[in-house]
């Protein structure tokens, strides 16, 4: 823009096709100020109050509003002509930086709320591990340590030791019992199954069944040992509460459950999950495949038992379920391996409201994070072109090693994944080197 000594526009020359939404002929004859928003005002003021007296002005964000709604971020240089007293204003459009901002704040914003959504589910751990009737204790597996121990742990082995974290287990038990809980204990981590064995605690007459089973968090693997009365009416009479508890809490929860066995076939399945595919009652899931509401069907499915075998868990698998009405759901899924004789699988399905977020996906990476942080660096520095095709390549290239570690590095499965043939996903893979230049296709 060219102005004059009153700020007034002279001429206006707009330059890239961001710009040319812009119409030239409303600036013309005004002043430049009337289009400064209220926040930039004062900074053009400075700015305009410099111009000529510096040999390098500096460039400097300013918010401007060409009409009513609309609002056109511009890096802003003054320069004043010697000749004619003219100062001629160069400006930066900033749009794609401002909304690239705009989405990190809403990225964020949605780390914020995944963290207290776990809050609230160690919350509710908390709740459900001090309001079981049994005693329980969670024990560091190489070690062999205490690390929590619900109210009625505290209570039974309050004339042992008063503070339970932080004591090997071993000391809890008989001398005489302790190899045999050395030995059950062993067989569990082994096994990954949950292993029961008569036990008899430190200064006690009365033997107890104890129940260990492994699972796994960030510290590594941890027992969850539970111990029972040999009294079948006491077992009942503190178990049964806790049974209607969870019967009644999977049968009002507000997410899908579905148990399946090995081969994905339906076994039971909660009254939500029912409403979710848009069916009256479980008998019409019955024996049925769960590949028939996965929106990819067997590829989604062998996705999840293999996992399941490998890790026994899986948590945020981001799917579509399909209705019976042919209407895709967003869902998050987290499954689990249960004990029994004959394996068998619990899935949890939680519809995503709204936009599908995959926010939750591999986040330990840090990869999006500082990639978007890189990007930001280099507007201004290089064509918004070679920026917009960076950041292309990078996503694509995302998604493929994503859709390979989902499929435990199964190619056909993971052509179909990401919708490509498996002729343009090798063509892939070899562009980004992804595969030796010797493998065969």
């Amino acid at each position: 823009m060219v102005l004059d000594a009153h700020s007034t526009v002279v001429d206006v020359n707009l330059f890239g096709k961001d710009l040319q939404r812009l119409d030239s002929s409303v600036f013309k004859g005004r002043s430049i100020k009337d289009f400064i928003s209220f926040d930039s005002q004062e900074k053009f003021a400075s700015m305009w109050a410099a111009a000529g007296k510096t040999d390098a002005p500096a460039w400097r964000h300013v918010n401007f509003s060409p009409s009513a709604g609309q609002d056109l971020p511009l890096q802003v240089n003054l320069v004043q002509q010697e000749k004619d007293q003219t100062v001629w204003m160069f400006g930066r459009d900033l749009s794609s930086l401002s909304q690239m901002q705009h989405r990190l704040v809403e990225a964020h914003q949605s780390m914020e709320r995944d963290f207290l959504r776990l809050r609230h589910m160690e919350a509710r751990y908390r709740l459900l591990f001090e309001s079981v009737a049994d005693p329980m204790l969670v024990v560091d597996v190489a070690q062999r340590r205490v690390m929590e121990a619900n109210s009625a742990a505290q209570l039974l082995f309050k004339e042992v030791n008063r503070k339970l974290p932080g004591t090997d287990v071993v000391q809890l038990f008989d001398p005489d019992k302790r190899e045999a809980l050395d030995n059950l204990l062993r067989q569990a981590q082994n096994s990954g199954r949950m292993e029961s064995g008569r036990m008899r605690l430190l200064k006690s007459e009365q033997d107890c069944n104890l129940h260990a089973s492994v699972f796994v968090q960030e510290g590594g693997p941890q027992f969850l040992l539970r111990l029972q009365a040999l009294s079948s009416q006491q077992a009942s009479q503190s178990s049964a509460p806790v049974i209607d508890w969870f019967h009644h809490a999977l049968d009002q929860a507000p997410v899908g459950f579905v148990v399946a066995d090995r081969l994905g076939t339906v076994l039971a399945s909660n009254p939500e999950f029912c409403s979710m595919v848009g069916v009256a009652s479980h008998t019409m899931l019955a024996n049925k495949s769960l590949e028939e509401w996965l929106a990819r069907g067997g590829v989604d499915l062998g996705v999840l038992l293999t996992n399941l075998r490998q890790s026994r868990t899986l948590r945020s698998f981001a799917t579509d379920l399909r209705s019976m009405v042919g209407v895709l759901i967003p869902v998050d899924i987290t499954a689990v391996t249960l004990n029994g004789q004959d394996p068998t699988y619990g899935f949890f399905f939680h519809q995503i409201s709204g936009a599908r977020s995959r926010d939750a996906t591999p986040a330990s990476s840090g990869g999006m994070a500082d990639s978007v942080a890189q990007l930001s660096q280099l507007v201004g520095r290089m064509p918004m072109k070679e920026i917009v095709g960076e950041t292309s390549t990078m996503i694509e290239r995302m998604c493929i090693q994503a859709a390979l570690e989902l499929t435990q590095n199964n190619r056909a499965s993971a052509a179909e994944m990401l919708g490509l043939s498996r002729q343009s996903l090798y063509v892939k893979l070899h562009r980004y080197g992804m595969v030796a230049e010797d493998e065969p296709e």
